[in-house]
């Protein structure tokens, strides 16, 4: 996923407080429906899809105020901003779909044990093809603003439905296959396949959050993109030590570029300056740090993350 589309952050910040709230209000008419359908029909997968349901509202909860925090500006204490929050947002999704998979594993494997004949088989059935047809939009709003923000909080959320959708799915097999073919513990089979997905999902969840929390780099296509952009004045002939990472809706960026050694002070600075314009009109959420090394004649640096220690491969865009 391409955290750098070309939106500013206010941009970015009112497309996520919109999705978040829209998943908010699905949830919970989800939620209440599974709820009335499950008490008259007794549907130990329409429990499994509610309880689903019930820790997906918690989860877009997470996720309303997450995304609000994350895209604050730096303050004192957060000189790098706010963005993280997101990762760890995600990452609270991810234990309660853990969790969710739990409940609902126990549950079937007890029904499986005592099947039981349901009842009201077609409110179940309406329920769970209404909650299939708003968790489907929901989904489609969610995809649509994820292709422009790269939101990893809005993703997380966004598994959380899609595994609803295809729970829903499943669900409405088990109950119509009970119905259908008088076989009652079918249903509480459908329940094992929803736990499946759930395990799943989270487990997606988890990684994409771990790998903003620990600063994976961008996708190779991206730092390719800086370096050309940086290189593209004459007089800038070299990018190296390029770091990049992604932090909720921002991205930081370092690096250390050749210049010219007769160039002045003043000339050295106009220089990197239209550098970084160039990056910001493309990765307009970026914040850019660079470093000029006069070319020919820049001393090794040092570091904890020293060119050195890393190996010059570790640090550069890929050489060809």
């Amino acid at each position: 996923m391409n955290p750098a589309q070309g939106l500013t952050t206010a941009e970015t910040a009112r497309l996520t407080r919109g999705v978040t709230l829209l998943s908010i209000a699905v949830a919970l008419v989800l939620v209440a429906i599974k709820a009335v359908a499950w008490r008259a029909s007794g549907s130990v997968s329409l429990l499994a899809s509610m309880a689903d349901s019930g820790l997906d509202l918690l989860a877009s909860l997470v996720t309303f105020f997450a995304v609000r925090y994350a895209a604050a500006p730096p303050d004192a204490e957060h000189r790098f901003g706010h963005g993280k929050a997101e990762a760890f947002a995600s990452l609270v999704q991810a234990g309660l779909v853990f969790a969710s998979a739990a409940l609902i594993g126990q549950e079937a494997i007890r029904h499986m044990l005592e099947p039981h004949e349901l009842r009201q088989e077609g409110l179940a059935i309406g329920v769970m093809a209404i909650s299939t047809v708003l968790t489907g939009g929901l989904i489609a709003a969610q995809s649509w603003v994820l292709r422009r923000t790269a939101s990893v909080a809005v993703a997380g959320d966004r598994a959380h439905y899609a595994t609803d959708l295809a729970s829903n799915a499943v669900a409405l097999l088990g109950i119509g296959a009970s119905v259908w073919l008088g076989v009652n513990n079918l249903d509480a089979a459908a329940a094992l396949v929803i736990t499946a997905l759930l395990l799943w999902g989270a487990v997606s969840v988890f990684r994409e959050a771990s790998n903003q929390l620990l600063d994976h780099e961008l996708p190779q296509e991206d730092r390719d993109r800086i370096v050309r952009l940086v290189t593209s004045d004459p007089r800038l002939t070299d990018v190296h030590q390029l770091r990049t990472r992604a932090s909720g809706p921002y991205v930081h960026m370092q690096m250390h570029v050749d210049l010219d050694p007769n160039l002045s002070l003043e000339d050295a600075h106009a220089v990197l300056v239209a550098a970084e314009k160039r990056v910001l009109e493309a990765f307009p959420r970026a914040d850019i740090l660079m470093h000029p090394d006069p070319r020919g004649a820049a001393e090794p640096h040092g570091g904890a993350f020293a060119e050195t220690t890393l190996g010059k491969r570790a640090l550069n865009v890929d050489e060809r």
